[in-house]
Parts: structure tokens; C-alpha cells; sequence
């Protein structure tokens, strides 16, 4: 079991990209160190460059190196563990650290003694504790920084995953509102029918099942191709076909392509369903359904729905489930994905605006 914990650890370690996998700390933390070396020898004369001296300029950047570290790891543990660095901690540390790096520095002149002279003169101390109080400044100036930006990056990134988070919540929410008020409808239709063909109402169920199987798989994605939905509403007119008879006629025309255009589950049929509640149900004559799919552009497609019959002020309904499916919509395919209702020339005409992607 810990074999696979590990296994599967290297793997989403791997899988993350190779900027991201690098340790920028050392990175930076050796790129800086081995610069002081070359800086130390160009800021000396050039009669007064040796071996020896280049040695001791080697001996200034290990020991950064070291000495960095360790107050690394002291300042990471404190953070970790939740203790607030003041800017009295980092100037005190700066003063410390420059001192113990002052005397370090001092240890390896004497040891390796560049100038072949023993160090009885103090007047370059004052020098170099500014030259290592420095160098610690900007060091830990550098290091907050990368921090406070490691930490605005990791915040954006979780409020970006609470965001979309927050999204799947709503429109698993939204969807859920959706799939029990079309069994409810449905149903009726079964209990209506039932005492007067019992052949159609088997029928009726065996088409209602066909849509409650793609209800429940449909479910668990954002949007789904065009051609499923279809088929989810062909089993939904066929329920109804069965109830209305004659009084519903339909055509469906889909251009040409359009087949995996990706949509909202259950969003068009949100849409004819109002269509024959409003349309059909509500005439004694019946009515005509149109639906039709049409690309506009090679980045937008029209789906319009469309039935004889009038806008219902008052449909409580429908107003519920054209501001369901317009926040779907919002939330699956973004603000340019559109829900239109119109009334024209004893038409209503749903029709849906869709981003098509590249």
C-alpha cells in the first residue's frame, strides 16, 4: 500500500510541468552565492588579484551559501508554524547574520592569508559588516518577496478552485431542479393515460425510462453533444405523441455538423416541454413544434424552438425554467451562450445562442 502511495506521488509529481518541478530556492539560492565570488574579485585591484584572494572570494560564497540556509530554515519553520516575522525578526536577523558572516569572512583571511600578512589592523571592519549587513538585506528583501508572491499566487489559485467549485455546485444544483420537475410532468401524462390505453401508457413508460437513463447519465457532465439531447427529446415527444395524438405535430430540422455541439443537459428539452405545456396543452386545436439547429458562424450556432400559441404572463413555470436554463447556460458555456423568448405573428419562438468551440 505504501509502494502505490509513493507510486502514485512520483506520478502527479511528474505530471505537473517542468517549471514547476524545478526548486527555484536553489536555483536562486547558488546563482546568487556564486555571483558574490565574481563580485568581490572585480572589486578588487587588479595588482592585489591572486589565487589565494580568488579562494577567499570562493570561501565568501560557500559559507553565504551556508549561512543562508540555515536562517532558511529557521525563518520557514517559524512561518510554518504559524509564528508573524516582524520587520524587528529580519533586521535583527540581519545583524546577526551579517556579523557571523563578517567573522566567517575574517576566519578565512586568516587561514588562507591572501596579502601573506596576519590581520592586526581593524580598520576594514566597519567595512565589511556594512559590505555582509548588505548583502543580508538584500537577500531577505529578495527571499519576503518571493514569498509574498508564491503566496498571492497559491491564494488566487484557490479562490480560482473555490470559484469553480462554486460553479459545479450551482449548476449540479440547477440540474437537479430540472430532471424532478420533468418526471412530475411525465408521470402525469402516464396517469392520464393509463385508464384509457393501457398499450400506450406500457409505451409511455418505456419511452420515459429511455430518458430517465440519459437524465441519470447526462447528470454528472456540464454539457452534453446535441445528437444525445436529441434523442433524450425525440423519447419526450414520443411520450407525448402518445397523449396528444394528432394535436401535436412536429418537425425537427439540424444542420448539417451540428450533431456534437456541446449544451447544458436537459436544456432543450426544458424548452419543448414548455413548448407543448404552452402550446399544445393549452390549445383545443393542438399545435405545430418546430425545432431547428443552424450554425450562424464558424463560432455561433441558433437553436430555436418554436410553437403556435402566446406568451402566458403569468406562468410561474416557465419563468422558473427559462431563468434555470439561462444560468446553465451562463455557467457551462459562458456569458456569450444566450436564452431568448419572443412572440411573433401568433409564433413564441425560444431560441438558444450558443459559442461553438474552435
Amino acid at each position: 500500500m505504501i509502494a502505490s502511495i509513493t507510486s502514485s506521488t512520483e506520478t502527479m509529481h511528474n505530471d505537473r510541468p517542468l517549471l514547476a518541478r524545478l526548486n527555484w530556492y536553489w536555483i536562486f539560492q547558488l546563482a546568487g552565492w556564486g555571483f558574490l565570488p565574481l563580485l568581490m574579485w572585480a572589486m578588487l585591484p587588479a595588482p592585489l588579484r591572486s589565487g589565494t584572494q580568488a579562494s577567499v572570494a570562493i570561501w565568501a560564497g560557500v559559507s553565504g551559501v551556508l549561512i543562508s540556509d540555515v536562517w532558511h530554515r529557521l525563518l520557514k519553520r517559524r512561518i510554518q508554524a504559524g509564528v508573524r516575522v516582524g520587520w524587528q525578526t529580519m533586521l535583527s536577523a540581519v545583524l546577526v547574520l551579517g556579523a557571523l558572516n563578517t567573522a566567517v569572512q575574517t576566519l578565512g583571511y586568516v587561514v588562507v592569508r591572501p596579502f601573506g600578512t596576519s590581520l592586526t589592523n581593524i580598520s576594514w571592519l566597519p567595512g565589511a559588516l556594512m559590505f555582509w549587513w548588505g548583502v543580508y538585506i538584500v537577500w531577505n528583501v529578495f527571499y519576503m518577496a518571493v514569498l509574498s508572491l508564491r503566496r498571492a499566487t497559491r491564494a488566487e489559485a484557490e479562490a480560482l478552485r473555490l470559484e469553480v467549485t462554486a460553479k459545479e455546485a450551482e449548476l449540479r444544483a440547477l440540474q437537479a431542479q430540472v430532471n424532478p420537475h420533468f418526471f412530475f410532468n411525465s408521470m402525469n401524462s402516464v396517469r392520464a393515460l393509463i385508464y384509457e390505453d393501457a398499450d400506450a401508457a406500457a409505451q409511455m413508460v418505456d419511452q420515459l425510462a429511455s430518458v430517465m437513463r440519459y437524465a441519470l447519465q447526462s447528470g454528472h457532465h456540464d454539457t452534453v453533444p446535441l445528437a444525445a439531447e436529441m434523442e433524450a427529446v425525440q423519447s419526450y415527444l414520443a411520450i407525448e405523441k402518445i397523449r396528444f395524438e394528432e394535436r401535436m405535430r412536429v418537425s425537427v430540422e439540424i444542420g448539417i455538423g451540428l450533431e456534437r455541439v456541446r449544451i447544458p443537459p436537459m436544456a432543450l428539452q426544458t424548452l419543448v416541454e414548455n413548448a407543448v405545456k404552452y402550446g399544445v396543452e393549452a390549445s383545443a386545436g393542438g399545435s405545430e413544434i418546430h425545432i431547428r439547429a443552424q450554425r450562424l458562424d464558424d463560432r455561433t450556432v441558433h437553436i430555436e424552438i418554436a410553437n403556435l400559441g402566446a406568451i402566458v404572463p403569468f406562468a410561474n413555470s416557465t419563468k422558473v425554467g427559462l431563468v434555470n436554463t439561462r444560468k446553465r447556460l451562463a455557467l457551462a458555456l459562458g456569458a456569450n451562450a444566450q436564452l431568448d423568448l419572443s412572440e411573433n405573428s401568433g409564433w413564441v419562438r425560444a431560441t438558444l445562442t450558443l459559442p461553438e468551440a474552435a
